[in-house]
């Protein structure tokens, strides 16, 4: 397990650079985003979802969302209509996770076997730098159903050191996930606040 220190209000480019290569060859990653810190892998790699899956202690049966560069790449995994799209431009990058009809080329691994997929454009240039290539997981550091804690050294200790890269800008001060709104249906659901 390597560890990069680095500033969430400045992007290095080597530190960028060096996660996504990690991210590339089936590595997971512990990274920053504008809520807690996220384990990330190339959603198109299986085995490293897997072990996404398998840090958290989290049931496969438990979908994971994912991160997507900017967005206009959400079209490249999601179906969305024109008023998604409108809820979409209003609240993105920003603190949510929004439920969408997914595209096939999401993996049944991801969504657990679900039509649907949560996708996030989070308001923070580093974490959406690492999506740059291909879209990445992002769910909460931290063993399922336990605390989400907002400094690495604590989140290894909690979750021990099986991420192969952890991108460290300290404490982001907050330990409150996104909210998630399901546009799956006929009116905006609110799942978590």
């Amino acid at each position: 397990m390597k560890v990069l220190k680095t500033s969430i209000d400045e992007v290095d480019e080597d530190i960028v650079s060096e996660a996504i290569n990690v991210l590339a060859d089936g590595g997971v990653v512990l990274y920053p985003t504008d809520t807690v810190y996220g384990l990330g892998a190339n959603i198109f790699d299986k085995k490293a979802v897997r072990k996404v899956f398998d840090i958290k202690q989290r049931s496969y049966l438990k979908p994971l969302s994912i991160l997507v560069g900017d967005v206009r790449a959400i079209d490249l995994v999601a179906k969305t209509s024109l008023s998604q799209k409108q809820t979409i431009n209003k609240y993105l990058p920003g603190p949510y996770t929004f439920i969408l009809n997914k595209r096939k080329i999401v993996p049944r691994t991801i969504t657990s076997g679900l039509k649907s997929v949560g996708v996030r454009v989070p308001d923070c240039e580093l974490a959406c730098r690492l999506a740059s290539i291909f879209p990445i997981t992002t769910t909460s550091a931290n063993l399922s159903d336990d605390e989400v804690l907002s400094n690495p050294k604590e989140i290894i200790d909690q979750i021990g050191n099986r991420v192969d890269l952890v991108i460290d800008v300290g404490d982001l001060n907050t330990s409150n996930a996104s909210s998630i709104v399901d546009l799956t249906g006929f009116n905006p659901k609110i799942i978590r606040k």
